[in-house]
């Protein structure tokens, strides 16, 4: 394990994934007999680990769409476990230290299937969907292939991929990881992202697998394709869990693009959250990255007035841009998007339900497009290939 100096490790908490204990829920009865035990009484792991359970390749639309062509899953882990790769850009990175810990995490929706129609896979071409993307490639019309791949994902239309080319891509997908992963060296977790995006109000989840290939394979991943409702990706983890004896878990993010649906006190039909809905999201959904390239996601001014750093790295204009454009935020979905404000009101359901639903341990994430898990300023390579260092 790295070594680092008490300064550096201040320098880097708000960008690196500090991942101290991610597991046991608290109980009522413990909360109520005292508050904060003592850590040197506490069970929990107490080795400081450095990694990245965010980050995105050629596998993704997005980041494919933005430049990352070239830029493999293969070449993410060997970057983050401390060799050279050259960037997208063109450009030699490395790291300083390598982490800890990685998770390739490319969005479910389509996974690697731009990447598959660019490199002219014969099976991905055989299919319906492939031979459209194909025709809109060989016309050099990619945004074409983006508008009708984001018809599939946010506007509804049917799903014209085929269940084998999913199975298949993640396979592969998940085996890279494997090949990767050294027990007490470098871990390469096997995850994705489930890319809900509700008229552009983002309820984005990384779901990473405790697994090997094995297990993890044995079904393909849930998207938003099959459904935007996080109860449904609860479902799916559920079933995943009985049927192979693994362990996954969904890290949530960017709440403050959610226009106040990531904390909100009643589920997607408009219904005040029960009790079964409390109990599945603290089964699954431990942690929260509360900070990441997107903006920071603990505090906002307005609900925080008080303290200096509530304005932090703050976005707070909208949502995603859909249609006719982002939807302006209001100060009513402020507390329903911040860690902070979460926290109180899952304590306030405990009080009345029996339940909370948001006591979350806190990580900090990347969300690089680029396939560099890289944050120290003097050795920063963006979100997005096109911010990456050039001449």
């Amino acid at each position: 394990m790295p070594s680092f100096k008490k300064s550096e490790i201040i320098k880097q908490l708000p960008a690196v994934t500090l991942l101290v204990a991610a597991g046991a829920m608290v109980s009522s009865s413990v909360l109520a007999a005292e508050y904060s035990p003592p850590v040197a009484q506490s069970a929990l792991p107490n080795q400081l680990l450095w990694g990245d359970t965010h980050l995105h390749t050629r596998m993704s639309a997005d980041a494919y769409m933005s430049g990352a062509i070239s830029f493999t899953p293969e070449m993410a882990y060997r970057f983050a476990s401390g060799q050279r790769v050259t960037s997208s850009s063109g450009i030699e990175a490395q790291l300083r230290e390598p982490l800890d810990f990685l998770v390739v995490s490319d969005h479910s929706e389509f996974l690697g299937l731009f990447a598959a129609a660019a490199d002219r896979d014969e099976a991905f071409l055989a299919t319906e969907l492939g031979a459209q993307w194909d025709g809109f490639l060989r016309s050099d019309d990619m945004p074409s292939m983006f508008k009708d791949f984001q018809s599939m994902v946010i506007g509804g239309a049917p799903d014209r991929s085929t269940e084998e080319t999913k199975r298949t891509v993640w396979r592969e997908f998940a085996e890279t990881a494997d090949q990767f992963n050294q027990p007490g060296v470098f871990t390469a977790l096997i995850g994705y992202e489930w890319s809900s995006t509700i008229e552009g109000s983002n309820l984005h989840r990384n779901v990473i697998f405790r697994d090997g290939v094995d297990k993890a394979a044995a079904q393909r991943p849930f998207s938003s394709v099959d459904s935007q409702d996080p109860e449904k990706l609860w479902d799916y983890m559920a079933r995943y869990e009985e049927t192979t004896g693994g362990q996954v878990l969904a890290i949530p993010h960017n709440g403050n693009l959610s226009n106040g649906l990531m904390f909100s006190l009643e589920d997607l039909e408009g219904r005040p959250i029960t009790i079964d809905y409390v109990t599945k999201r603290a089964r699954w959904e431990p942690v929260y990255e509360v900070t990441q390239i997107k903006g920071d996601g603990e505090a906002h001014p307005k609900l925080s007035p008080e303290d200096p750093y509530a304005d932090y790295e703050t976005w707070d204009t909208g949502n995603f841009p859909v249609g006719d454009g982002a939807v302006p935020k209001t100060d009513a979905m402020l507390p329903h998007e911040y860690a902070r404000s979460a926290l109180k009101m899952g304590l306030k359901v405990d009080s009345e339900l029996g339940g909370n639903p948001f006591a979350f341990g806190m990580i900090g994430s990347t969300d690089a497009h680029t396939g560099l898990s890289a944050v120290e300023e003097d050795n920063f390579f963006g979100k997005f290939p096109e911010s990456e260092p050039n001449a």
